[in-house]
């Protein structure tokens, strides 16, 4: 991360997606205008975000967000983008629990308006643990606290989680189940080896990635328990903070039916992976802090449910991401920004902590 150049993260003009922004929203709120409209430094590879204001003598908000689906054109690094979908969920996570997420305002399932469907909501104010770079590296917020107060975020992160699971009813929710035969977490996993087979659709295969697949099959769970709504994208780098305390939970793309640990896989091992990062360069990172123990030890209190097969599962999200990284490292190569190596695993940053887990020695000691 500290050598490879930053990937380009949008192709769109930011002044015509302005123009066009308030020409639809006078559509929507007559008389109403975007202005101070921006594209932030730290806007993702995946769902473009637009940020702005509501010029208006009424407005029902006064700062908004945009989430935009990829540019179909620019290499995208997923398959698709169910903008209803992420709305519908934003919606009914609202309505069935007191998990905090931005009031949603619009949803414009047309392209014409803006080159690709997109809603708006109301913008949180608050700060967010940055991901470059990583809020692990000495200089971040969330590094500069005090152990107190990253214990206190810990916990009120790990309570978002338990309510989420528990209050959402899964009947509600029906929309989110993925489709296939087999239980919810085959159906999970059937959709992410069909994202494999998509991103290297022409192009190398990752040994590693396919090592780690069979290494699921050896570890599958003999109970996956219940399905329950899980946020997919479960960590702390998408949720904004007011001090310590979490104000709004962002990022429902990866939303599905599936066991919670899914959910508490992928938080445990985003932080991990970020933690490596830190260390390997030679800083200390945050060794105590979101620990797989205390982080299981504490849902468990919460839910009254304890985590299991979490082995399984950390491994399971250390594939998903690199899969991930995977597609982006090849949309890097599509634009010029680097070169593909002859041994394809080099492309996934996190290749040597993903390999340990296959091997079963990444969590020892």
């Amino acid at each position: 991360m500290a050598t490879a150049p930053r990937p380009r993260t949008s192709t769109r003009d930011p002044e015509e997606l302005t123009r066009r922004l308030t020409a639809w929203l006078g559509t929507r709120l007559p008389g109403a205008e975007a202005v101070g409209v921006t594209v932030p430094a730290s806007n993702g590879m995946s769902s473009e975000t637009l940020l702005f204001d509501l010029d208006h003598p009424r407005p029902p908000v006064r700062s908004c967000a945009l989430r935009l689906a990829a540019d179909p054109a620019a290499y995208t690094v997923f398959p698709e983008y169910d903008m209803t979908r992420q709305y519908r969920t934003l919606r009914l996570v609202a309505e069935h629990t007191d998990v905090p997420v931005p009031r949603v305002l619009w949803l414009e399932e047309d392209p014409g308006a803006l080159g690709a469907p997109f809603f708006v909501m109301e913008r949180v104010a608050g700060r967010v643990p940055p991901d470059v770079m990583p809020y692990t590296y000495e200089g971040s917020w969330l590094q500069a606290a005090s152990d107190a107060e990253r214990a206190h975020l810990e916990a009120a992160t790990v309570g978002l989680l338990a309510r989420l699971h528990d209050q959402v009813p899964v009947s509600q929710a029906e929309f989110l189940a993925l489709p296939g035969p087999g239980d919810a977490l085959r159906r999970h996993v059937a959709a992410q080896r069909a994202y494999y087979a998509w991103v290297i659709d022409g192009l190398a295969r990752s040994p590693l990635i396919e090592a780690a697949f069979d290494r699921l099959e050896q570890l599958w769970p003999d109970d996956p328990g219940e399905p329950v709504l899980t946020w997919g994208d479960a960590r702390i780098g998408n949720v904004v903070y007011d001090g310590f305390e979490p104000v709004a939970v962002l990022d429902w793309e990866m939303a599905a039916l599936a066991p919670r640990e899914v959910d508490l896989g992928w938080t445990i091992y985003l932080h991990r992976f970020f933690h490596d990062l830190t260390t390997g360069s030679g800083q200390r990172g945050l060794p105590g802090f979101l620990r797989r123990d205390r982080v299981e030890a504490r849902y468990a209190r919460l839910t009254g449910h304890t985590p299991r097969d979490m082995d399984f599962y950390t491994l399971y999200a250390a594939l998903r991401h690199a899969i991930v990284m995977l597609r982006v490292a090849y949309r890097q190569a599509y634009f010029g920004e680097v070169a593909v190596p002859a041994d394809p695993d080099a492309l996934i940053l996190h290749h040597d902590s993903l390999r340990a887990m296959v091997q079963g020695t990444y969590w020892v000691g």
